[in-house]
């Protein structure tokens, strides 16, 4: 469904209850892009359309309290659980340097 964007770095489900509409997505990080990929529902990990990309140097955060996040005129809430991920996302383009190592670099 994405084609070949290079690897997937991170992979949360968010939600969407606004102007724009309802849904359930799966947000996608990979080297070059994120994708929004709508589900049928919130813990669903079969995506059925792309809604949106962006390119990789996005920005997620920050984290809103909610907590959401507003990714391009969308407005995506999130389980807080998720926060780290985003968190790390971000860090990882904008902060690099703050990562820890990877504790499993061969997966």
């Amino acid at each position: 469904m994405l084609g070949d964007q290079g690897e997937i770095h991170y992979v949360f489900p968010a939600f969407s209850a606004g102007p724009a509409g309802t849904g359930h997505f799966l947000i996608v990080i990979r080297d070059a892009s994120i994708a929004v990929l709508a589900t049928r529902t919130l813990r669903s990990d079969r995506p059925v359309a792309v809604v949106a990309e962006f390119p990789r140097q996005t920005m997620l955060g920050p984290i809103l309290p909610g907590p959401v996040i507003e990714l391009g005129p969308m407005v995506l809430e999130f389980d807080e659980e998720y926060a780290a991920v985003i968190s790390a996302a971000d860090a990882e383009i904008f902060a690099p340097d703050t990562l820890p190592p990877d504790p499993l670099p061969n997966l």
